[in-house]
């Protein structure tokens, strides 16, 4: 069912926030286009080569257009916030450029994912978000599907072709952030830039309930059913 939630107050549209692209950070913390860096590996520990569960958080931007870059940027914040709070192990933040191909590999073999986009509606309301619960085989709501996207196929194409080829994600939430600008140029605006924290606060929950579910009821993270 599809849900809406606007910033907390204090932290809406027009309350002082400078606007920036990406929050400062060390390159090295931050995931390269198409590249999902665990947790763990964040915070300068080894891994697995390739985790079989766990949870996807995808941002889906082209920063050099302005509000589309919000995908990009909630993934820098949430990289600096995790060095305060560990996200739990098996999460994987990730930037992706909204190529089909790389979103499939990003994805595959999770248990839970999310994914963060802008959209521009007919009549946007910079800042707004949109959250949606998107079964297996359904598309997300017109408002991120119709998104007239600034980098490549789109999140509703990429998972049309990954659900015909049997690459579907799992349990699947999407984010659309209603943007104000994406023509040439970097750095996001005032009312999308101060939506942020509160974004990165309700995903952060969204991650640690399945977490949490996982260990309560002992099911195999990998299993759809979660």
């Amino acid at each position: 069912m599809a849900q809406r939630y606007f910033a907390a107050p204090g932290e809406g549209p027009g309350q002082g926030a400078a606007p920036c692209a990406v929050c400062p950070l060390a390159q090295d913390s931050v995931p390269r286009v198409g590249q999902a860096v665990p947790g763990d590996a964040r915070r300068g520990k080894r891994v697995p080569m390739k985790p079989l569960a766990g949870t996807a958080v995808i941002g889906i931007g082209n920063e050099f257009r302005r509000d589309d870059g919000v995908g990009w940027a909630t993934i820098a914040l949430l990289c600096e916030r995790e060095a305060r709070r560990p996200l739990p192990s098996g999460t994987e933040l990730a930037r992706s450029d909204g190529d089909p191909g790389r979103l499939m590999t990003l994805w595959e073999d999770k248990a839970l994912t999310l994914v963060i986009d802008a959209c521009f509606p007919p009549a946007a309301q910079p800042g707004r978000t949109h959250r949606w619960c998107v079964a297996p085989g359904e598309m997300p709501h017109p408002a991120a599907a119709g998104r007239q996207s600034t980098h490549g196929l789109g999140l509703a194409e990429a998972l049309c072709l990954a659900d015909s080829l049997g690459r579907g994600p799992g349990r699947l939430i999407v984010y659309a952030v209603e943007g104000a600008d994406r023509s040439l140029g970097t750095g996001l605006t005032l009312a999308v830039s101060a939506a942020l924290p509160h974004l990165a606060r309700r995903i952060e929950e969204d991650v640690r309930k399945h977490g949490e579910r996982t260990r309560r009821t002992r099911f195999d993270p990998g299993s759809p059913l979660v």
